[in-house]
Order: C-alpha cells, then structure tokens, then sequence
C-alpha cells in the first residue's frame, strides 16, 4: 500500500474507533433517562462541533457557501433530513427486533446502499471489472461479519424474554438502513462544498469540514425536536438540574465529541483514498464500528454471563469484519 492509502485508512479505522464508541458515556450516566442525555448529545454533535470545526479550520467559511450552487445546497439538505429520521428509526428498530437481529440489519443495508449507490450513480473514472467483484465480494463478507457480531449477543434477547413485533420491525429497521446511508450520500453528492473550501486554499483533508455544517444541521433538528418532545411527555426536563447533572453534562458532551470526531476522521480518511474512498471508506467506517462496539462491550464486562457459543461466534464475526476490511483497503489497489 502507498503512504497516503495507508494514511487514508487509518483515518477510516479511526473514524470508526469514534462512532463505534460515541455511546460507552451513557454507562457513568446516572439519574437522566434518554430524552436528556440524547439532548445534550445532539446538541453538541450535530449543531455546536461541527461550526466550531469548520471555523477553525475553514479561513473563508461562508465565502464557501456562497459559492456553492443551489442544487448542492438543496441535496444536503434532503440527505441529511434522511439522515436524522434514520437515526430516529434506528431506535425503533431495534425496539422492535432486539439489538442484535436490529443491528445486524440497519447497519448491514446502511453500509451497503452507502457504498453502491454513489458507484452505480456516479461511477469513477476507468473503474474496473476486478475492482467492483472485489468490493462486492468484500460486501458480502463485511455483511456476514456484522450478522455473526450481532446474532452473537442473542443470549441477552433470550434472556430478557421480550416479545418482538418481526415483520413490523423488520420494515422498520430496513428502512432505517436505508435512511441512515444517506450520511455518505449527502457526503458524496455534497462534495461541490469540499471543492470550494480546496478552490479558497484549505487542504483536502480539513476541506470536508465545511459540509458537516450543513449535512448535520437537519440531523440536529430531527433529534433534537424528539428529545424536546419527549421531555415534556414523560416530564423529564427537571432531571437537567437534579443531583450529579454536572457529571452528566460532561459525559453527554462527550458523546458529542467523540460522535463528531469520527466523522471528521471519515471526512479526511475518504478524501485521502482516492476515487473509490467515499464508497470504500464507508464500508470500513460501518464494519469497524461494529467491531469497536463489540470490544467495547467485552472490555467493560457486558459479555462476563454470555455463553461460551456466544463469545466464539462474537471472535469469530470481529475475524470476518478484518477480512473485510482487508479486502475493501486491497480494491483501491487494482487497476
């Protein structure tokens, strides 16, 4: 692999690391129930750090936006509205089906809709026959890696002994794939804003920071109106000024950063492998989450009473997503 391919993918792997861990916080949270910590978290993941991103590191920011066409502008917009319902279904989802069969099928349709659309829609230059058996092979794989991670946590459905809605949560989680894929699509179909920042001076890799400003901001009014919502129904808003608040704020600011962090990581990282990166690096971004999301899970004692079976097919599906990851870093290498 060349230095910058290298480069590019651990900046991917790191991007995951991120997203795969954004929601460890929640474990210290104590005394707020969703609606509050989720406030917090999108407050600062969707709306306060990506403008604190993009004005320190984008010298001629809204000169940017300016010289952007409408078109660009109005397709942010619609992916990103995508893009907040997905992460609102997301939740209802795996309500319905439980988290691992939920995880297993929002995450496997988001990776592979945020990969082949931008291919099949606007296919790089000389593309090549090798090229995309590699990546659909390496699909396959990464999708079999994310269900054997996901069927592997079954033990806790069976424990808890919670009737699932299948069919009413399956149409849900597959929808919430296909919506939450539209964070790459507005990323790809966005890039007019990143040309612009590279057109004023700003370095390829910072340069995506000017269009998480806009791609997030229908995500923050999406979460953010439901969490409102939610905290005058269930009365909730009082807990914001209760006993170990302050400790909260932190941890839900945390979230934020992290959350943000990954995908100003996947931003550089994608520009950074080239042609095939915001379809590649996808693919990564979706596998090392949940790879992250495992270990994270094995490390701070949530696996400590799962069943033997249950751990060898969690080692087992991590091995599959690394063969995946191999694979799709490898595509970008053939002619």
């Amino acid at each position: 692999m060349t230095d910058s391919l290298l480069y590019g993918l651990a900046l991917v792997l790191g991007a995951g690391a991120c997203q795969g861990s954004f929601m460890l916080p929640t474990k210290w949270i104590k005394g707020w129930v969703w609606e509050n910590y989720w406030l917090i978290f999108s407050s600062t993941a969707y709306l306060v750090c990506p403008w604190i991103l993009a004005l320190a590191t984008i010298p001629r920011l809204f000169e940017v936006y300016a010289r952007v066409s409408t078109s660009s502008l109005a397709s942010v917009a619609i992916y990103g509205t995508g893009w907040g319902f997905g992460a609102l279904t997301f939740g209802l989802a795996v309500n319905a089906l439980g988290l691992a069969l939920g995880f297993a099928v929002i995450l496997g349709v988001a990776a592979t809709a945020g990969t082949l659309v931008p291919l099949l829609v606007q296919p790089p230059q000389g593309f090549s026959f090798a090229q995309g058996a590699m990546t659909t092979a390496s699909l396959v794989v990464m999708i079999a890696g994310v269900a054997i991670c996901s069927f592997s946590g079954r033990w806790k459905e069976a424990e808890n002994g919670a009737a699932k809605s299948y069919r009413r949560g399956l149409a849900i989680a597959i929808a919430s794939g296909l919506l939450s894929s539209c964070g790459n699509l507005g990323f790809v179909f966005g890039s007019e804003i990143t040309q612009r920042a590279e057109q004023l001076g700003v370095p390829e890799t910072l340069a995506p920071n000017a269009l998480w400003t806009l791609l997030t901001l229908p995500l923050f009014l999406c979460n953010a109106t439901y969490a409102l919502f939610l905290l005058r129904k269930n009365r909730s808003l009082s807990n914001f000024v209760g006993r170990g608040a302050g400790r909260n704020y932190v941890l839900g600011v945390l979230m934020g950063i992290l959350w943000m962090s990954g995908f100003a990581f996947y931003g550089a990282g994608a520009r950074t492998l080239g042609k095939l990166g915001p379809s590649l690096g996808w693919s990564i971004l979706m596998s090392t989450m949940v790879l992250v999301a495992n270990v994270s899970g094995l490390l701070t004692g949530e696996w400590d009473a799962a069943p033997r079976q249950s751990k060898r097919q969690l080692f087992l599906g991590i091995l599959v997503l690394l063969v995946a990851i191999a694979g799709l870093g490898y595509t970008n290498r053939l002619p």
